[in-house]
């Protein structure tokens, strides 16, 4: 590919926490770049649930040190939502929302990338997708039926309904409890002897304290084996569990969207956790250029890196990008 002066500096694919961050240190060095961003500014966040409580405090969820004023001593969801944008906002930062990369690849010296809208050539790519689009599948049979969801937003639809949750995550910790004080009757089904050690620790004497008690059933050691219109079937160490259900709620975790990945030629480990490579130290991939941020850096491992840990990221791509830059034009 010949010289290109219309091609970007910098393309930033994904406009949550880390792809701000990334976009105000372009923005600082004085570079040409662009967001793009397939669904909502901080699109995981929004689709994080409405009562969600994060676990960091406001300052650890600060992007270059710009104030994160919270009410309560942990911020909630809709407080992120209005710090993230209003940085996006008040800083008039360029980001193109609601516009899915189709086709990313690079050709000699420039990426081409072409979304839903438009076609774009850079110089640089930053990849800061998150970990949020694809949930892991529990792969039963009636996986697929509609009162199955990966996904959880608010408890009011599950009132007054039988709903067995999968997993002892945060995420599955949360919804349990949320549809247990809306009124719903609630099962736990847990691959693991308890709940989850990386539970809010305010959270997790709650949900044991209501599993003791017996106001939310639970079982240990166990797997779904089977989902119908209106049963769910539990393996357990004594044997197979026939429940009468409505929903099921298969809150098992998130992947990131490795397909994407090894369509840029970035190479992954072969370990089952899928690890990218990249070097520590500027976070560029195997593929010259093309730098990776947030979560998506930890593979599999998606409870490794977040928001607090990996703002860093962006300073320490754009000090190489930048050196990078220099040096070309000198």
């Amino acid at each position: 590919m010949s010289i290109d002066k219309s091609a970007k500096d910098v393309l930033i694919i994904g406009a949550g926490p880390i792809g701000i961050a990334c976009a105000l240190a372009c923005k600082k060095k004085g570079l040409d770049y662009v967001v793009v961003e397939k669904g909502a500014l901080t699109n995981s966040i929004f689709n994080y649930p409405l009562n969600m409580t994060f676990f960091s405090t406001s300052e650890k969820l600060e992007i270059d040190n710009i104030p994160f004023i919270s009410n309560n001593p942990k911020p909630n969801r809709n407080e992120a939502l209005e710090y993230y944008r209003r940085v996006a906002t008040s800083n008039n930062l360029n980001i193109n929302l609601y516009e899915e990369v189709i086709s990313p690849k690079k050709e000699d010296e420039y990426f081409k990338i072409i979304s839903a809208k438009n076609t774009y050539i850079a110089k640089n790519v930053i990849i800061s997708t998150g970990f949020y689009d694809i949930p892991k599948t529990i792969n039963v049979p009636g996986e697929e039926l509609p009162k199955l969801m990966h996904y959880y937003k608010e408890a009011h639809p599950f009132v007054m309904q039988k709903v067995v949750v999968v997993g002892a995550s945060n995420s599955a910790v949360d919804a349990a409890l949320e549809i247990w004080r809306k009124g719903g009757e609630v099962t736990m089904v847990v691959r693991g002897d308890g709940i989850g050690e990386r539970v809010k620790y305010w959270v997790k004497p709650d949900i044991e304290n209501r599993i003791k008690e017996g106001s939310i059933k639970a079982y240990f050691n166990a797997e779904i084996e089977k989902i119908t219109k209106s049963e769910v079937f539990i393996k357990t160490s004594k044997g197979s569990i026939r429940l009468e259900n409505d929903f099921v709620l298969a809150l098992t975790g998130y992947k990131p969207n490795f397909s994407f990945l090894k369509q840029l030629g970035i190479k992954l480990s072969d370990d089952g956790n899928y690890f990218p490579s990249y070097n520590p130290e500027t976070m560029e991939s195997n593929i010259p250029g093309l730098y990776l941020a947030g979560v998506i850096c930890g593979g599999m491992e998606t409870h490794k890196w977040f928001i607090e840990n990996s703002r860093i990221h962006a300073k320490i791509i754009l000090k190489d990008i930048s050196k990078k830059l220099n040096s070309s034009q000198n």
